[in-house]
Formats: C-alpha cells, sequence, structure tokens
C-alpha cells in the first residue's frame, strides 16, 4: 500500500471513531433527556442547554465523521469537551474522574490536531 492511501485511510478512520462516541453521545441524550437534564442541574449547568449540547454532538459528530466543514466542528468539539472536563470531571479525588477528565483532555487534543491538519482528502470538503 502507497504512503498516501495509508494517510488517507488513517485520517479516515481516526475521523470515524472519535465522530462515533459523539454522535451516540448526542443520541443517547435524546432517549434519556431528562436523566441528562437531571444530571447536568445538579452539576450547576443549566439544563436548558441540553438541547445544545445534543445538536453539538450529533451535528458536530457528523460533520467530522463526512469530513464537511471539519475545521469548525472540530474547534467547536474540542472546546465543548474541554469544558465538560471541568465542569464534570474535576473532582480529582476520585481516581475515575481524575481518569475521565484527562480522557477528555486527550479528545480536544485530537480534536485541536484535527482543526489544524483538517480532514484530509477523503472528505466532503477535500482540498484535492
Amino acid at each position: 500500500m502507497n504512503k498516501e492511501i495509508i494517510n488517507n485511510l488513517s485520517t479516515l478512520a481516526g475521523r470515524s471513531l472519535i465522530a462515533i462516541m459523539f454522535i451516540m453521545a448526542g443520541y443517547s441524550k435524546i432517549g434519556g433527556f431528562e436523566g441528562t437534564q437531571g444530571y447536568m442541574e445538579s452539576m450547576g449547568v443549566p439544563g436548558m442547554l441540553l438541547p445544545v449540547v445534543i445538536a453539538l454532538e450529533l451535528l458536530g459528530g457528523i460533520a467530522v465523521l463526512v469530513g464537511y466543514q471539519t475545521k469548525i466542528a472540530a474547534f467547536l468539539l474540542a472546546g465543548f469537551t474541554f469544558l465538560t472536563a471541568i465542569m464534570f470531571h474535576s473532582d480529582f479525588s476520585q481516581q475515575m474522574e481524575m481518569t475521565l477528565f484527562m480522557k477528555n483532555l486527550a479528545i480536544s487534543g485530537a480534536f485541536l490536531l484535527l482543526f489544524v491538519h483538517g480532514p484530509g482528502q477523503w472528505a466532503v470538503n477535500s482540498k484535492n
């Protein structure tokens, strides 16, 4: 396999893997709307923001998956993921919360790389 195909395949796989997580998370929040809204409110976040969260996760995830306006979606999802780390996973006295915090930081980093480098050639908005 030549280097270009490997790079394109790797970029598509990376975009797909990170996007699927957000698409699934947004979709699951629809079915568990009241529970998610209650959890947000218990953490001091207005529950009325949940539709915005769902839209960002679903639409942003789909945009990253197909490579449409990827840089914008990646930038927004990087910020969202960083903020959720701070707002929901900053109780470092609990090992699981620290792990989730670090996971969110890593995901934010991946989105920032996608923001800088773009979606690659196998994308709706590719620059062939």
